[in-house]
């Protein structure tokens, strides 16, 4: 057998230290890229200059008997338990968590698994609440999220799904939130708008503009329908027509109508 470098900076050079940052387990992982041994495969990832595949991991150590063995839930030397939860596919081993791991995904999902659903077109397991209620992409969750540029189909942290149907990591999504409400790559409203909308309504009427602007009309595009309209210039902000919102853009010049010329 080739030698193994232990390269498991979280667990540290004691014997029978359990898990890393990310994972609560064990044993260590036996690198069959490397045949290095490592908590998991993000511990592996962060200190080599390649990736680790988790559906080839064949052997595993155990962290009390320090035998190297078959992937298994239990040790066949000493009986530790490697995790409460094991995935013989993906070769997860965790604490209880209610994970499950999904045939479409191809990945274990935190559950339970009856509060979620596979969504065939996004290619993504989401929360029941969202059946019939979602804008499908298709394969929407392969695409990286649009703020931190990392995956989001096999991120540890939840997608939050937008009511334009794009995904963002559930932490970059309320970051979002304190500065802009608008998805980063369709402009749609990120969460529903309308009671400030209204406020808005209120503003504008409480906010003449200057006489020599008061007839002033621009052609806008809505960001949330889609649509076009004519509306009054006003700095505070323009409605749509069709569907009543200020996420809005101008999309021509401004006019004013010929008998105020």
């Amino acid at each position: 057998m080739a030698a193994l470098v232990r390269e498991d900076g979280a667990r540290g050079p004691e014997r029978g230290r359990r898990g890393c940052e990310h994972y609560d387990r064990g044993c260590l992982l036996k690198a069959p890229c490397c045949d290095k041994l490592y908590t998991c495969r993000l511990c592996h990832d962060n200190k080599e200059d390649h990736q680790l595949d988790r559906f080839k991991v064949k052997e595993v150590q155990c962290i009390n008997c320090e035998k190297i063995q078959h992937a298994q839930q239990t040790c066949e030397e000493c009986s530790t338990l490697f995790g409460e939860y094991y995935c013989s596919i993906c070769h997860l081993f965790d604490k209880d968590k209610k994970q499950y791991h999904c045939e479409n995904c191809g990945i274990c999902r935190i559950g339970p698994k009856e509060d979620f659903f596979h969504c065939l077109k996004c290619n993504l397991c989401l929360a029941m609440n969202l059946q019939g209620k979602h804008k499908c992409i298709e394969n929407v969750s392969r695409q990286n999220c649009p703020i931190c540029l990392e995956d989001i189909h096999t991120s540890r942290v939840v997608a939050h799904v937008l009511p334009c149907g794009h995904l963002l990591h559930r932490t970059c999504y309320e970051e979002m939130l304190k500065e802009g409400y608008r998805c980063p790559l369709c402009m749609h409203s990120a969460l529903d708008m309308t009671r400030y909308w209204r406020q808005l309504d209120d503003e504008v009427a409480q906010t003449p503009m200057p006489s020599e602007y008061q007839n002033m009309t621009v052609d806008i595009l809505c960001n949330d329908c889609n649509g076009r309209s004519t509306v009054q210039f006003h700095i505070l902000g323009m409605k749509c027509n069709i569907c009543e919102s200020y996420n809005t853009a101008q999309a021509g010049g401004c006019r004013i109508t010929l008998d105020q010329q």
